[in-house]
């Protein structure tokens, strides 16, 4: 695998990691929908330029 791909990868679990974290966050009553999505969003804003990057 090349580096871009491996940086793609590393996005792509951190991605994962941060909306399971906040789903559960939500689910457990610890945050408000508005701050799961806005939290959501800035993973998939993350993922994008991580993508973009390749």
């Amino acid at each position: 695998m090349s580096d871009d791909s491996d940086d793609l990868e590393s996005a792509v679990e951190a991605f994962l990691s941060e909306a399971d974290a906040a789903y559960e966050e939500y689910d457990r009553g610890y945050t408000d929908p508005d701050a799961t999505l806005q939290r959501l969003e800035s993973a998939i804003e993350q993922l994008r330029r991580a993508s973009e990057d390749q």
